[in-house]
């Protein structure tokens, strides 16, 4: 057992996947109203990671792999991007042969690892009563089997693309849109300048609310998304229809990195693959940026019209957290030790409707967060439609 001295109890938290700013004041809010509570508060360092890399031995330097967090150290942190814990895609129930750490390669050396069992030893070993993940759907999906395996977890979600199930918002969402339609309206000076088409890839594997929202908010004049594979064809017409109508002479289209042609399926930059199955997408931007300028001829009296193209990237999930990424992450952090004070466990915290709540942990792996196609997208049009805003959620398009 760690030397730990023990108080009400202890909780753990961690931070998996990509960076998005919102984490550090979740971790804040988390570590601050916990300590007042009583508890003591262990961040795990580079997220799963940090809890399969663990040498349970007390003289054991593990300092890279979790540090006990104090008022001072988080709010010191607390108003800036990323996470001071920092994060990596592991996943503990399948680790390759090449990442298994050196005092477990005689126990584990097969191609893949399943180190579950040493992830709850090293709870123990720490005394960790409480568990809080923060992160998307892959990373909530190995807290969902810890749950199963009777670990006391409960979660907090974040992805800039929006998508993890069962919560209208997911920490970092807002800084992304809020970047995209940023830098979208800074690229457009040079669209204009050179009567352009302005070709913008945003993040959003499966789910396009990072190309929706800000083309709802007028960034783009159309958007193309991972729900619905899109005709070359109908989406040059288009943009060209648009630049003819715009007295600057450009059309701006934001395209998810996800999306696909008809009849195609999503581009990668390589073949190798995350801890997840995921192949690192990248490229669909020059794809359709090529056919663009080859096929505007056809739609426009026989003149070729150039492209911009630009991949926003880790411009949109780096730096400081906005307005929403400061306040939400604080009432998620909260939120979740009022669960932990009554006893509570298995918890996904949720912004639902405009107000704050809780959902069972398992809907992260139950069911998935798309766009509605039928009834936000028009396909024929190529961009977010809506009959009435009445009654919908801030992010307009994000329940299930």
């Amino acid at each position: 057992m760690a030397n730990i001295k023990r108080k009400k109890g202890i909780i753990g938290i961690l931070t998996g996947g990509g960076d998005v700013p919102g984490l550090n004041p979740a971790i804040r809010a988390v570590t601050i109203r916990a300590i007042r509570e009583g508890y003591q508060v262990i961040g795990i360092r580079r997220g799963w990671a940090g809890l399969v890399d663990i040498i349970r031995d007390k003289k054991a330097d593990n300092h890279n792999n979790y540090e006990f967090l104090t008022e001072e150290i988080v709010n010191k942190m607390g108003r800036t991007g990323g996470t001071f814990l920092h994060t990596s895609r592991t996943r503990p129930s399948r680790v390759p042969d090449i990442n298994v750490p050196p005092h477990l390669k005689d126990k584990y050396h097969k191609d893949v690892n399943d180190l579950t069992p040493e992830v709850i030893k090293n709870l123990d070993f720490l005394g960790i009563d409480y568990l809080i993940p923060i992160g998307g759907d892959d990373t909530l999906s190995f807290g969902v089997k810890l749950y199963q395996e009777g670990i006391k977890v409960v979660a907090i979600p974040k992805t800039m693309d929006n998508d993890v199930p069962g919560t209208d918002y997911c920490i970092g969402f807002s800084t992304c849109v809020t970047r995209t339609i940023m830098l979208t309206n800074s690229l457009r000076t040079s669209a204009g300048s050179h009567e352009r088409f302005l070709v913008i890839e945003v993040f959003g594997r499966y789910a396009g609310f990072t190309a929706m929202l800000p083309t709802m908010a007028g960034a783009a004049n159309r958007c193309v998304i991972p729900e619905h594979k899109f005709n070359m064809n109908l989406l040059t017409e288009l943009l060209v229809q648009d630049r003819f109508k715009n007295p600057s002479r450009y059309s701006i289209l934001l395209i998810s990195e996800g999306a696909m042609f008809e009849g195609g399926e999503m581009v990668f930059e390589h073949s190798e693959k995350d801890a997840y199955g995921h192949a690192k997408l990248g490229g669909i931007s020059d794809l359709v940026s090529a056919e663009l300028k080859e096929l505007s001829p056809k739609y426009s009296n026989g003149q070729r019209i150039n492209v911009i193209k630009q991949k926003l990237g880790y411009l949109v999930r780096c730096g400081d957290p906005d307005a929403i990424d400061s306040i939400v992450p604080m009432a998620y952090g909260n939120l979740a030790l009022d669960l932990i004070l009554k006893g509570i466990h298995g918890r996904l915290v949720v912004l639902k409707d405009g107000r704050y709540d809780n959902t069972p942990l398992d809907v992260v792996t139950s069911t998935k967060k798309l766009v509605n196609v039928e009834e936000d997208y028009n396909t024929q049009r190529l961009r977010p439609h809506y009959r009435s805003f009445q009654m919908k959620p801030l992010f307009i398009m994000t329940s299930e």
